[in-house]
């Protein structure tokens, strides 16, 4: 056997000794254009892309004169108002200005190990990040960064939200809502003239050498298009469609928010709340189940004790003497059951019993020996002056040497 062709186990780090390889680490985010983007953050561009072309191509044209100078005019501001917040929330960095003064976004920093530090932020100092923070500040886990102010981490923006980047995302929600808002309005209208009076759509120059009504022009006037009626409607239900889901989802979120400003909270603070209502409902679910169990035992303990005293008192009824009087009229319970148990010997040995005596005979006369201890309830006192010999208190002879009666006297 040689162990000088085994390699040999290493107990530390391959290379170097510094904090950073000593745990997992990761670069930290930038802001929300770092690589990779969120699935969240692409499918919002698409989204937005898509209702900008069929809103603005396809659907706001066909309105008549002048409604649909007033739909690009109110629909354009929304759309580009949320385009530029939503790009400035994305571009800026929330991150906290001592983190921000350091520039260490090239080098790698250390993730969050419950092992080495029960929290990120301790007496206002990051030990990932490695510098002080105020007092509102929070380490993001998935931009390995402290922002300051942190509300939230937005995964349609790819990036967190905090005092620097707020006001941005709040009017890119505000936006957004307004400009899905109009586009539904615009699509139902449409929808609806379409079969009540579809010559009011197409009031544009370029259906005038159109004969029938069931070809429609896309992306006019810049690049006219043929669609079928068909191909319109059905796009359309399925631009509604997305529209009133974002619309629902944008009105949420937008209502949450101004339930935050009245209570003069954050997203955070509200999460943390609600966490700490949860824990206390849970302790107060799990001590009335405590004391549910202890109340379910107290009965049991209860039944038992109640069940005992009917068997002594059933088992002390039953010691009976001849004339009927129960026993425990006469003589206290504890020597009944002697004589039950007393009772009960003397019948096994009766098997073993070859004499001429009944045991049960000698039993009950034990039994009636018992009787005479203390005198029945028929027998009459007897007077005073009649005593027997023995009940005489016994006089000791002064000499010492006998005892005698005081009739001896």
């Amino acid at each position: 056997m040689s162990c000088f062709s085994e390699r040999r186990r290493r107990t530390s780090p391959m290379g170097g000794s510094s904090r950073n390889e000593l745990v997992p680490s990761k670069l930290p985010r930038m802001n929300g254009w770092s690589w990779p983007p969120q699935a969240f953050q692409v499918v919002g561009w698409l989204v937005y892309s898509f209702f900008a072309i069929v809103g603005f191509g396809i659907y706001i044209p066909l309105l008549p004169l002048p409604w649909n100078q007033v739909l690009y005019s109110l629909t354009g501001i929304a759309f580009i108002v949320h385009l530029l917040a939503h790009i400035a929330a994305v571009t800026i960095d929330p991150a906290d200005a001592s983190v921000r003064a350091k520039q260490s976004y090239s080098s790698p920093k250390p993730l969050f190990d419950r092992k080495n530090q029960l929290h990120v932020i301790q007496d206002l100092h990051c030990y990932l990040c490695d510098v002080k923070v105020g007092p509102k500040v929070k380490h993001c886990g998935v931009c390995n960064k402290c922002v300051e102010d942190f509300d939230h981490h937005c995964k349609w923006l790819n990036n967190c939200v905090g005092r620097r980047n707020y006001w941005c995302f709040f009017v890119a929600l505000c936006s957004a809502t307004m400009g899905s808002f109009l586009l539904v309005v615009v699509i139902f209208f449409i929808f609806i003239q379409h079969y009540l009076d579809p010559n009011t759509l197409r009031t544009a120059p370029q259906f005038g050498s159109m004969l029938g009504n069931g070809t429609w022009l896309a992306f006019i006037p810049l690049a006219p298009i043929k669609t079928s009626s068909a191909g319109l409607l059905i796009l359309a239900f399925i631009t509604v469609m997305l529209c009133i889901v974002c619309l629902l989802l944008l009105c949420h979120l937008l209502g949450f928010h101004f339930y935050l400003f009245s209570k003069g909270i954050s997203t955070y603070d509200y999460v943390k709340m609600q966490r700490q209502k949860e824990a206390r409902i849970i302790d107060n679910e799990a001590g009335q189940s405590n004391d549910a169990k202890t109340h379910n035992k107290d009965p049991e303990n209860q039944d038992h004790s109640i069940d005992c005293e009917p068997a002594l008192s059933q088992s002390s009824s039953t010691c009976k003497f001849d004339d009927g009087v129960p026993l425990s009229s006469r003589i206290p319970g504890s020597i009944c059951t002697e004589l039950e148990n007393l009772k009960k010997s003397t019948e096994k040995e009766n098997r073993f019993h070859y004499g001429t005596e009944n045991p049960t005979e000698k039993t009950e006369r034990e039994i009636n020996d018992i009787n005479c201890w203390r005198p029945s309830a028929d027998e009459e006192p007897q007077s005073p002056s009649v005593q027997s010999v023995d009940s005489v208190p016994v006089v000791q002879d002064p000499l010492g040497s006998s005892v005698m009666t005081p009739d001896d006297t």
